[in-house]
């Protein structure tokens, strides 16, 4: 059987590469401390794959096609978009895992949109690239990745409770896979921040530690109770990003959770939090 053997939160925040000195040196140095913390913590584990699950801005789809959730089976590189300190390159993707969890979906009535050509945005790269790519020089080896993709940034939107749902599936898929794979799943995401409305710049503390508290707990149950207008209301549209949040935390098999970082930061108009998922205690459902 293969296994997750744990999981992280993380941000992709393109404005940390846009305007890199906006904040207090003692804010970027904590943010970018937390994201070489992640590769070392990735190391530990040991991998084979990591899963990386993200959202589109509005720039990968649009009016003439918005699904709900995407998964990348073939060829696979990024990002689109041009940022500061990012490079766009081709990307080392697990197809065999990819076309695994798509084939072991069906069994269970989830029917995944397949991507066999797909070209990634920050959501997806800002991870591989400060996470998974000092994770490989680390290892002295290649961490192929698979990226996953759910409806966040714009309507309609994908339910937090079939977030969840997909997690679980990527849990049973893999642990149906080949016995040695050691997969890592990445939720990929910012917690309060407003995007392209009078509000952006804000940040709400308040909403972000208690969804810090509940990765902390494992507590998908309430991870995935928020009702959209809650959200919206006390943390933004881009706070729907904790969809991704959900996908990752219920794909990590009895999770539990550590906060490695976290920061309100307006200069980047986001709550910056760092967890790591451990794979051990009992998992609410």
């Amino acid at each position: 059987m293969g296994k997750i053997v744990g999981g992280f939160w993380m941000p992709h925040d393109p404005v940390m590469f846009v305007a890199p000195d906006a904040p207090s040196e003692s804010v970027r140095e904590k943010i970018w401390g937390a994201f070489d913390l992640c590769a070392q913590r990735l190391v530990e584990l040991e991998p084979t794959s990591v899963i990386i699950v993200g959202c589109d801005h509005f720039i990968l789809f649009g009016p003439h096609c918005l699904p709900k959730y995407v998964i990348g089976t073939g060829d696979l590189d990024g990002p689109v978009e041009s940022l500061p300190g990012l490079t766009r390159a081709p990307v080392s993707n697990h197809c065999a895992l990819a076309e695994h969890i798509v084939a072991e979906a069906e069994t269970q009535g989830i029917d995944w949109t397949v991507a066999r050509s797909f070209t990634v945005d920050h959501s997806f790269s800002i991870p591989q690239q400060l996470v998974v790519q000092p994770a490989e020089k680390m290892l002295g080896r290649t961490l192929p990745c698979v990226p996953v993709y759910l409806a966040c940034g714009a309507d309609p939107y994908i339910s937090l409770p079939r977030a969840a749902q997909l997690g679980r599936q990527i849990q049973d898929a893999v642990a149906s896979f080949d016995a040695n794979e050691r997969v890592v799943i990445i939720g990929s995401g910012g917690i309060s921040h407003w995007v392209g409305t009078a509000q952006m710049g804000q940040v709400s503390e308040d909403f972000d530690r208690e969804i810090l508290a509940l990765g902390v707990e494992g507590d998908v149950a309430a991870l995935t109770a928020y009702t959209d207008e809650e959200i919206i209301e006390r943390a933004g549209n881009g706070a729907m990003e904790i969809r991704n949040f959900a996908c990752a935390l219920a794909a990590v098999p009895n999770a539990h959770g550590e906060v490695l970082a976290y920061e309100p930061v307006p200069e980047w108009v986001t709550g910056l939090g760092f967890v790591q998922l451990h794979s051990g205690s009992a998992r609410h459902e």
